[in-house]
């Protein structure tokens, strides 16, 4: 049971509740705070220039320093430096017999025998084949009998003539002439009849095929039993004590080769390398190829097949002492070729002019000069750029 003030001190609670808002509104008093003072003037104009002085120092810092940036670019190089030098130009060509020659008959025909096989020996003059001469004979044959025709009735024309003149003045002038005619007739019938029996003399000897020349049957093109004709090549025969290499040369070299210049031959199965030179060089420029055609002999006789690749060294120049670059370290442009040399860790530019020549390393004949550095691949790497050498 409550006391009075028991319940008096309870009578709160049971009034109509209110919301929390108005609640807390209630228990708890309004909190602001406070007004922040303005700060002065002066003093905000100082912070803004301190700021901006410490990003100008942080950007000129980094301008010095290029972290962005890579470092040297690494190259290799070579110190020029004077040494003998040969300059040569290499070219492919393939052994021939210079004096050769494609045998053909002067009359067609039947083949009726062949003499020699390839790899024969002969001598010039020799018989090397023979055609079916049956018909040639009988022309011969014919001519001999038409000759001895002419030659009779010349006899008689002479013996006519003989009495005619025996008779003196009892003879008629007409008679006397008519005699002398026919003696005379007679006289160039058998000349006429002389000279078909040579000409089927003459015919019936090409009828049998000799060798034009001493040497040996490089190629038979035909067997016996084969029809030919004048423009049948039968064989060819070559001297094959004297063999050269034949080959050609690019024009744009054309006027450096000359005539006696010495040359390195290779034979395609030796490893070992036979002294040559240069002995014919041929005054026209081929204008379908634009090759120049010239001939390389050998020093000491050689044996080898017709048609085998040689490959040829042609010694054009020997210099004492010159400076050479690799071909990769040349740069061409509008103004010239150039190179670039490392001085004091930086990629410098330096015109140059070299031998242009099929090679890989070129002679520089002015704008490099004894112990420059020279960077050996120009590419990618610009004038002014700072570089580190490594070692090859």
């Amino acid at each position: 049971m409550t006391t009075p003030e028991q319940q008096k001190w309870t009578e709160p609670s049971r009034e109509t509740p209110t919301s929390p808002t108005e609640a807390s509104a209630r228990r708890l008093p309004a909190v602001r705070p406070p007004p922040v003072a303005p700060v002065p003037r002066p003093l905000r104009g100082i912070w803004i220039w301190s700021v901006g002085l410490v990003l100008i120092a942080g950007a000129g810092l980094g301008f010095l320093l290029q972290p962005w940036a890579s470092g040297p670019v690494p190259v290799v190089v070579e110190t020029a430096t004077p040494a003998p030098v040969t300059r040569v130009l290499a070219v492919n060509g393939r052994i021939e017999a210079p004096h050769s020659v494609d045998v053909r008959s002067q009359v067609g025909g039947s083949l009726s025998d062949v003499f020699v096989v390839e790899g024969d020996s002969v001598q010039s003059g020799a018989d090397v084949a023979r055609i079916d001469s049956t018909a040639q004979q009988a022309i011969l044959r014919q001519a001999m009998a038409g000759l001895d025709a002419s030659l009779v009735a010349q006899g008689q024309a002479q013996a006519t003539l003989e009495r005619t003149r025996a008779l003196g003045p009892n003879v008629a002038r007409t008679a006397m002439e008519n005699a002398e005619s026919a003696a005379q007739a007679a006289t160039q019938d058998v000349a006429r009849m002389t000279a078909l029996l040579d000409q089927a003399q003459i015919q019936l000897g090409y009828y049998s095929i000799r060798a034009p020349r001493t040497g040996t049957v490089l190629a038979l093109d035909v067997e016996p039993g084969q029809s030919i004709d004048p423009s049948t090549v039968l064989m060819t025969v070559a001297d094959l004590d004297r063999l050269v290499v034949e080959t050609d040369v690019d024009e744009a070299y054309a006027t450096q080769i000359r005539a006696d210049m010495p040359a390195v031959l290779q034979l395609t199965d030796e490893t070992a390398t036979r002294e040559g030179r240069v002995s014919y060089v041929s005054r026209r420029v081929d204008a379908a190829t634009g090759g120049l055609a010239i001939q390389l002999a050998f020093d000491a006789p050689v044996t080898a097949p017709v048609g085998l690749t040689v490959t040829a060294n042609i010694v054009i120049d020997r210099l004492d002492a010159a400076l050479t670059l690799p071909r990769t370290a040349v740069r061409t442009g509008d103004g010239g070729p150039a190179v670039l040399i490392v001085a004091n860790g930086i990629a410098r530019l330096r015109p140059i002019n070299i031998i242009e020549w099929p090679a890989a390393r070129l002679i520089a004949t002015e704008g490099l000069a004894p112990g420059d550095v020279l960077i050996l691949d120009a590419t990618g790497i610009a004038d002014g750029q700072s570089v580190r050498v490594e070692q090859p």
